[in-house]
């Protein structure tokens, strides 16, 4: 399976309910500490021209990791930035000495809680004085935000986002919320046979854990099928002096422990 085929499937899919996903949206290999800007491993739906030529094909190895985000729309996928101010920023790689003594303190604290990891205004205790801090480290790029987004159109974006493990026996979602068919009706379908049986599989992480329940509980009824091991005399009556020991001073501590001292 390759990013390439991924892209293809969504655009199917959407395209079956008359719908685009958004142009150039990316879902990324994600590790430790690490954002989309530093993987090579992205999958882009709707790709642009330019994307189209920059972004390589991949294929998917086993224990990768990846967040996907699919952003669809009834309008027609592009893109324009909203005209409203964003309150998500990142750390950048770039230095500069602030001036402002509430700069200094905003950036600092942003370093600590959040490293290079995206944050939103809104964690902040006192999120006044944290803009005032913001406007600085913005204009210096040590910290870039994420512009708000729209179809322009103007119409309905739907957005789903959640990480998905890569393991041996399959893929396993790990979060995002489950998409409940039978709550919606639709006077469009899926006509292609193979995104319907794509779409039947489950990528729940419950299933891998009740295989592994059954696999302890049938090494459990094993074990108890067992007969006991056998143990030679010799080694009888030597486990039989350790307990007869421990018994004796368990006996003779309780003994001390009620002597009156007074």
């Amino acid at each position: 399976m390759t990013n390439e085929k991924i892209t293809e499937t969504i655009q199917k899919i959407t395209a079956a309910y008359n719908c685009s996903p958004l142009e150039g949206m990316l879902s990324y290999e994600i590790k430790r500490y690490q954002t989309e800007g530093a993987t090579d491993k992205q999958i882009v739906l709707n790709p642009n021209e330019a994307q189209k030529k920059e972004i390589k094909s991949m294929e998917f190895a086993v224990h990768e990791v990846y967040a996907m985000d699919v952003f669809v729309t009834t309008g027609s996928g592009k893109m324009k930035e909203a005209n409203l101010s964003t309150t998500v920023h990142k750390r950048s790689d770039e230095t500069y000495l602030l001036k402002m003594k509430a700069s200094r303190a905003f950036f600092s604290e942003v370093s600590k809680r959040f490293t290079l990891m995206p944050f939103s205004l809104r964690a902040f205790e006192d999120e006044k004085k944290a803009k005032m801090g913001l406007k600085e480290c913005v204009t210096h790029e040590l910290l870039h935000p994420y512009p708000v987004q729209q179809d322009s159109d103007g119409k309905p974006v739907a957005q789903f986002k959640y990480t998905v493990l890569v393991v041996p026996n399959g893929n396993i979602r790990i979060n995002g919320g489950l998409f409940d068919t039978s709550l919606f009706k639709s006077e469009h379908q899926i006509e292609d046979k193979e995104v319907v049986a794509l779409l039947a599989q489950s990528a729940n992480r419950k299933a891998g854990g009740k295989k592994k329940k059954k696999k302890a509980k049938s090494a459990a009824e094993e074990l108890k099928s067992k007969p006991p091991p056998k143990i030679s005399v010799d080694k009888f009556f030597l486990m039989m002096n350790f307990y007869w020991i421990g018994i004796y001073f368990k006996k003779k501590k309780k003994k001390v422990l009620c002597v009156d001292t007074t």
